[in-house]
């Protein structure tokens, strides 16, 4: 197989859409976001937002999926933080090694930084795949406020 990663570009927003709307309405995600989040979302990691990377997994022609990185500072671990926000493959490309590839080439890319992601405990797939790549959970909730 010859996956490959590229940098998410205006030509893929269609594309990417689809798979935000089938990510958002699954158990892997507890909101289901909107039109307007996901073209905000996307033009976001098209331009030159400083905040968020969009990413596109690829063979050949065919799309595989895609992920969103989003950058910040952990003061709680003293540098930057990447936080995964999306990942989603298509099915018929699950179970290929594409997020594990997508985890080393983000790890490669911001080698000091910290990395974290949110994940449904149910979601027994891709927690042993974050596992696998060295990922653990924090004994800890998270909490929000969203206007």
């Amino acid at each position: 197989m010859n996956n490959r990663i590229r940098v998410m570009t205006e030509a893929d927003k269609n594309d990417v859409r689809e798979m935000m709307k089938l990510f958002y309405a699954s158990p892997a995600v507890l909101s289901n976001g909107s039109e307007q989040i996901f073209d905000r979302d996307i033009e976001n990691c098209v331009s030159a937002c400083p905040y968020v990377e969009g990413y596109i997994f690829q063979e050949g022609k065919d799309i595989q999926g895609y992920a969103m990185a989003a950058k910040s500072f952990s003061t709680e671990f003293g540098k930057n933080c990447i936080w995964i926000e999306d990942i989603y493959i298509k099915p018929a490309y699950r179970g290929l090694g594409i997020g594990s590839q997508f985890f080393d080439f983000i790890e490669k890319k911001y080698p000091d930084a910290v990395f974290r992601l949110e994940v449904e405990t149910e979601n027994e797939r891709a927690v042993k795949v974050y596992e696998k790549c060295g990922y653990e959970f924090l004994p800890y909730s998270e909490m929000i406020k969203n206007r």
